[in-house]
């Protein structure tokens, strides 16, 4: 048994491992963490008397060499055979993981959060490890209760291959004029890789790598770290801004009038094409999506189903149901449709352009021609972790005794009315509350509103800013 590690507990999330650098994360720690996940694989096996093999990729954050070096080291320590793929973002790992057929894989990155973070998200046999994986490999860090043996490292890098696949479903018909913004993460390189080679005009924008993230923060959920994707769709009069992540799981589009293309409006534009070719499909969305989102996919023929908030969770929920495509308002988006079931930005970005390419219409015309609803952004605002649930639970029993409401309890509270429907669930990552509101008009959203508030008042929770 090994020197026991003081793995700090806070870095242990529900869908990955993240902490900041030099303080809750360190190499040290995830050295251990590389020893606790090579345990678990290689008390798995591989099913025959070769070693397991594991994936490792890492992000373009300044920490991430030092941390995949670290956990490479972690990993062969316990004797397994290393595989790794290199530089790139995210979805290139699952790509490495899936094509070379290794038992897991494992990419540094800090995905969409700050500089000072960094991270760890892990895949074992194909599936997410998450939730309980996670907590139970935290217990095994500290155990020190680790395999020990004679492992190798394999340089293999894989961003050429990737790109290729990324192409090979692109079919369009007439050239179009692309704004991009990676935000300076780790998908810079596949991106300029990938644009070379589709047809059409493309002007890229901090596609340099860059773990400092000197233009913006490389979230696209957040309308501000658009602005200048904005500008050059403008200037340049493109079609289209496609922006990504910091590790290029997660999309965010704007159209040729420097509109946002939410999540679930994306959602919307790629169902068509999935339900085309496979009518009656089933096509899943997070409880934070529009209603929109589900009428139209029932309205395309497709069977709609509504689920808890979180990509690993999606995942397992698209596994079971066989769902060709899924989607979160956060803008991940899986294909299996053509794909792997993994949420990759650049693949979905190279399936909107093709349809997009083929159509008579632009993207704007496509947006113009979605139901027009009126709502709230998604609000986030303070809770503490373990006050969270309690209030949730609290809000649950309170509308059991109110009549004219439907309530949707898959993640939270989703009650739907006469006017629309509001939302509130608990973060699983931060010390959070998240609501959203969604009306037919003005004055039914004011009535929603309230309807919240007086929620959160009797709770005592502090009202967010509606906007």
């Amino acid at each position: 048994m090994d020197k026991l590690c003081r793995l700090d507990a806070s870095i242990l999330r529900e869908y990955d491992i993240r902490g900041i650098v030099g303080s809750t994360l360190t190499s040290d720690a995830v050295r251990v963490i590389g020893r606790a996940f090579g345990t678990i694989l290689a008390r798995r096996g591989s099913g025959d008397d070769e070693p397991a093999t594991i994936a490792v990729g890492y992000d373009g954050r300044l920490s991430s060499p030092d941390l995949e070096e670290a956990l490479v080291d972690g990993l062969v320590s316990c004797g397994l055979k290393v595989i790794r793929v290199g530089l790139g973002p995210t979805p290139m790992l699952y790509y490495a993981a899936h094509v070379l057929g290794t038992d897991a894989g494992i990419m540094v990155t800090g995905s969409h959060n700050p500089p000072e973070y960094n991270g760890i998200k892990l895949v074992l046999e194909g599936k997410p490890f998450f939730g309980a994986d996670i907590q139970k490999l935290g217990r095994l860090a500290r155990s020190g209760d680790f395999s020990s043996g004679g492992g190798m490292v394999i340089n293999r890098p894989v961003i050429k291959e990737y790109v290729k696949r990324l192409l090979r479903d692109f079919k369009g018909d007439r050239p179009l004029t692309v704004a991009w913004d990676p935000g300076n993460g780790a998908a810079g390189e596949a991106l300029r890789m990938l644009t070379d080679d589709l047809p059409g005009r493309h002007i890229l924008i901090n596609e340099r790598i860059d773990g400092t993230f000197p233009a913006h923060h490389p979230d696209p959920t957040v309308e501000k770290n658009l602005e200048q994707l904005k500008q050059t769709v403008a200037s340049e009069n493109c079609d289209m801004g496609i922006a990504f992540d910091g590790d290029g799981d997660r999309i965010g589009i704007v159209d040729s009038q420097e509109r946002v293309i939410r999540g679930d409006q994306l959602m919307i534009i790629l169902a068509g094409e999935v339900l085309r070719e496979l009518p009656g499909a089933t096509i899943i969305a997070d409880v934070k999506a529009s209603q929109t989102l589900f009428d139209e996919i029932e309205r395309m023929g497709g069977k709609p189903v509504m689920w808890r908030t979180g990509h690993s969770l999606i995942k397992s929920k698209m596994a079971e149901t066989g769902a060709p495509l899924a989607g979160e308002m956060s803008g991940h988006i899986f294909f299996s449709h053509r794909y792997y079931g993994y949420d990759d930005a650049l693949y979905a970005a190279v399936r909107l352009l093709s349809i997009v390419s083929r159509s008579s219409e632009s993207l704007a015309e496509m947006r113009d021609s979605l139901p027009v609803v009126v709502n709230t952004p998604e609000l986030r605002f303070a809770c503490e972790d373990k006050r969270k649930f309690i209030v949730i639970e609290e809000v649950r029993k309170r509308l059991r005794s109110v009549k004219g409401i439907t309530v949707h309890e898959i993640d939270g509270v989703r009650v739907h009315s006469d006017d629309g429907w509001w939302l509130l669930r608990a973060s699983n990552t931060q010390p959070v509350l998240v609501a959203r509101c969604e009306a037919n008009d003005t004055d039914g959203l004011e009535r929603l509103k309230v309807a919240l508030g007086d929620q959160l008042r009797a709770s005592e929770v502090a009202l967010p800013d509606f906007g």
